[in-house]
């Protein structure tokens, strides 16, 4: 999605354009929510008199979409001004799968699942942790991560996992929804995926849940006059 986006603000804004996102997702993934910046020349901007959105309609592919653009306030940064990203996994064990006009975002599993054992599991993983056995290792990146929310919820045949940190690494959620995956099974009990938290590294038995249904729905950021802090804090290395 970036390298598209990049090729369509390149050619309607007829400068090269290098986008800094808010996460990167895997490939699969889906984003309702991401943000992206660019600098780009303010004449190149200004000449778009505010037909930017419609114009990158027309030339981007049809599974991406830009709903809106706006001028960025100083020290904005989509990727270090975050506070926080959310993301929703959706799954039905529903025995005839997803709805039809659901299944590029919804997964469908083959067995019942035990959603309270889930959400048992989830809340045991909350806080400050080195995430490392969920983590695919990127070499001089920390896996400390603050894990906000994760939760587990049934509405008849429909589940959604709904995560939120102040950041996640490779793989990160698919690898949390794969652990709950294995208790909802009754593969494993409710305690097993907190107690691989003193794994400093992969767990291999931590199974990735496919990327279909996983999709970044929000990203937050702090009021304009804390951008500049913000951005300092998060580089800050984690420990």
């Amino acid at each position: 999605m970036q390298a598209e986006l990049e090729t369509a603000l390149t050619t309607v804004l007829r400068t090269p354009v290098r986008l800094t996102v808010a996460g990167r997702t895997d490939t699969g993934v889906h984003a309702t929510g991401q943000v992206a910046h660019t600098d780009v020349p303010r004449a190149a901007w200004e000449d778009q008199g505010g037909r930017l959105v419609r114009r990158l309609r027309g030339v981007l592919p049809p599974d991406v979409a830009v709903p809106a653009v706006a001028e960025a306030p100083p020290g904005f940064d989509a990727r270090f001004a975050a506070l926080a990203r959310h993301y929703v996994y959706r799954l039905t064990d529903a025995d005839g799968g997803p709805p039809p006009l659901r299944r590029a975002d919804t997964v469908g599993w083959p067995r019942r699942l035990d959603a309270p054992a889930m959400a048992e599991a989830a809340t045991l993983l909350l806080g400050r942790q080195d995430f490392a056995a969920f983590c695919r290792r990127r070499e001089g990146a920390t896996t400390i991560r603050t894990l906000e929310a994760l939760t587990v919820a049934r509405e008849g045949d429909l589940l959604t996992v709904g995560a939120s940190a102040d950041a996640f690494c490779h793989s990160m959620v698919r690898s949390l929804v794969g652990s709950l995956l294995a208790v909802g099974e009754g593969r494993r009990d409710p305690g097993w995926p907190a107690a691989l938290l003193t794994r400093r590294k992969r767990a291999d038995e931590v199974v990735v849940a496919p990327p279909g249904g996983l999709t970044l729905v929000r990203v937050d950021y702090p009021d304009d006059a804390d951008l500049a802090a913000r951005v300092l804090q998060t580089r800050a290395l984690r420990s």
